[in-house]
C-alpha cells in the first residue's frame, strides 16, 4: 500500500507525471486545467463566482443554503442526498444545477470558479488539493484533515497553485468570538494561565446492527475511497462517520476543531501550537464506536498556558480563559467574564485588532475576488486541525506527545509520529512527485 508522502516545493514544481489517483494525467500539473475566468481572477468583482458542492449530506445542505445565489453543480455518492439538493438548489436559485456523482468530473468542468467540500473528514484532502489543481479555489469544512500529515500537504498545494482556502470554522465570523478573542489578546486578563474547552459528549445513534450490503443509492466503494476496505455497516457511514477512527477522531475533530481553533485565535498561535499534549480517556462499555465516549487531554504552550481540552461537568460547552485578572467564557451565544467589567470599554485602533468577518461564505467570496487571505485561511484551519490530531495521538497512545510546533514534528517517540499520516487504500495517494 503506499505510503503518504509529503511534496516539497521543489519536487512539485518539477512534477511532470501523473498521479496515481485515476483521473488522468492532467491533474498532476497544477495549472493545466486552472480557470481563468474574471470572476475567479478579481478582473470583474461584479461577475457572480460559480460554485459546486462536494457532498450534500446535512452539513453540506447547510452550506448549500449559505451559498445558493453561488451553486452551479453538485456531487455526492449517495443518489438520494444529491437528488435532494439538486432540488432545492434549483428551486432557490432558479436556473438548472449540474449533478455529478464523481467529484473529479465537476472538477473537469471549467465553468466552476470554485468548489464548498462537505464530505466525510477522510474525503477533505484528496478533492481538496485536486480542486487546486484544477485552478479552483476551495471552501472546505473543518477539520480540515483526516491527519497531520494530510494538512502539511494541503498548505503546500494551496500556496503553490495561489488558490484562496476558506476552512469552515464559522465561529471566526461571530461577533461574539471575534469580541473576545480581542479582549484576551489585548490583555484585559492580564497572563493566560489557563484555558478549558468543553466539547459535547457522544451523540451516537446505537446500539450496534449486523453489517449488510449497501443500499443501491449508495456508491460504498467510492464513500470509503482511501478509507480501508470494510463491509457496509449503516452505522459506519453519513453523520456517524465522526465516531471511527478510519474517518474521523470522534468529537475531538468535530467540536474541538471550532473551540481549540478559538483557543488558538485568542491565543495567537495561529501560526504555532502546543509542544506537548498529554490525554486519558473512557470507552463505550460495550464498543459500539471506536472513538472515547469521554476524554480530558492537556496541551502546554511554550509560555506556560495550559489548555485543558474535555468532556463532562467540569467542562462548559465553549472556551474558558483564566487569568491573572479574572476569567473570561466564550461559547455560542455567550460571551461573559468574572469580574464583568473587564468587558468594559471598547478595543482601540492602537491595540491589537483581529480580522474581522462577519459572513464566513462571503468572507470566502470576496477573498476569492482581492486573493487576499480568508479569516481561517488554509494553514490556520491546518494549525487547528493539528492539535485535535495530537490530542487524538495522546489518547491513543497514551503517552505524553511532544511536538515541535516549528518544524511540525513529533520528537522523542517513532511509534506516535507514524500516526501524523495513514496509508491510502489504492488506487488512492497523496500527490508527489
Amino acid at each position: 500500500m503506499p505510503k503518504t508522502q509529503l511534496i516539497s516545493r521543489r519536487a512539485f514544481l518539477r512534477a511532470s507525471r501523473n498521479v496515481a489517483l485515476g483521473v488522468g494525467a492532467g491533474l498532476a500539473l497544477p495549472n493545466l486545467f486552472l480557470n481563468r475566468t474574471k470572476a475567479a481572477t478579481g478582473q470583474n468583482p461584479s461577475e457572480l463566482i460559480r460554485v459546486g458542492f462536494i457532498g450534500t449530506g446535512q452539513r453540506g445542505l447547510t452550506n448549500l443554503g449559505g451559498l445558493t445565489k453561488n451553486v452551479v453543480a453538485l456531487c455526492d455518492v449517495d443518489k438520494t442526498h444529491l437528488a435532494t439538493a439538486k432540488a432545492k438548489a434549483e428551486e432557490a436559485s432558479g436556473r438548472p444545477c449540474a449533478a455529478y456523482s464523481d467529484y473529479r468530473k465537476l472538477l473537469e468542468d471549467k465553468t466552476i470558479d470554485a468548489v464548498c467540500i462537505t464530505t466525510p473528514d477522510h474525503w477533505h484532502a484528496l478533492p481538496a488539493i485536486e480542486a487546486c489543481q484544477a485552478g479552483k479555489d476551495v471552501y472546505c469544512e473543518k477539520p480540515l484533515t483526516l491527519t497531520i500529515a494530510e494538512g502539511q500537504t494541503l498548505v503546500r498545494v494551496v500556496r503553490r497553485t495561489k488558490r484562496i482556502l476558506q476552512t469552515g470554522s464559522q465561529q471566526r465570523s461571530d461577533p461574539k468570538f471575534h469580541r473576545g478573542c480581542e479582549l484576551v489578546r489585548n490583555g484585559r486578563l492580564g497572563k493566560i494561565k489557563t484555558v478549558k474547552v468543553g466539547i459535547p459528549a457522544v451523540n451516537f445513534s446505537g446500539p450496534p446492527v449486523p453489517d449488510s450490503e449497501p443500499p443501491p443509492e449508495l456508491d460504498y466503494n467510492f464513500w470509503l475511497g482511501p478509507a480501508p476496505w470494510r463491509p457496509y455497516n449503516k452505522l459506519r457511514v453519513h453523520y456517524l462517520f465522526r465516531f471511527f477512527w478510519d474517518y474521523s477522531g470522534g468529537q475531538m475533530t468535530n467540536f474541538g476543531a471550532h473551540h481549540l481553533d478559538i483557543t488558538q485565535w485568542a491565543l495567537g498561535m495561529d501560526d504555532g501550537g502546543p509542544i506537548s499534549a498529554e490525554g486519558r480517556a473512557r470507552y463505550h462499555a460495550e464498543h459500539w464506536y471506536e472513538v472515547p465516549e469521554w476524554f480530558e487531554v492537556a496541551f502546554d504552550y511554550a509560555n506556560g498556558t495550559r489548555v485543558l481540552c474535555g468532556q463532562g461537568e467540569d467542562y462548559r460547552l465553549g472556551a474558558l480563559f483564566e487569568g491573572e485578572k479574572g476569567t473570561l467564557f466564550i461559547g455560542r451565544g455567550a460571551l461573559d467574564a468574572d469580574p464583568p467589567e473587564l468587558m468594559e470599554g471598547p478595543i482601540k485602533d492602537s491595540d491589537v485588532r483581529l480580522y474581522r468577518s462577519t459572513n464566513h461564505y462571503q468572507d470566502w467570496l470576496d477573498c476569492i475576488k482581492t486573493r487576499k487571505l480568508p479569516i481561517c485561511d488554509v494553514a490556520i484551519g491546518h494549525r487547528s486541525a493539528t492539535v485535535c490530531h495530537l490530542g487524538n495521538i495522546a489518547i491513543r497512545t497514551g503517552r505524553k506527545i511532544n511536538w515541535d510546533p516549528k518544524k511540525e514534528k513529533i520528537l522523542g517517540d517513532k511509534e506516535a509520529a507514524k500516526m501524523v499520516s495513514r496509508p491510502y487504500r489504492p488506487p488512492w495517494e497523496l500527490p508527489r512527485a
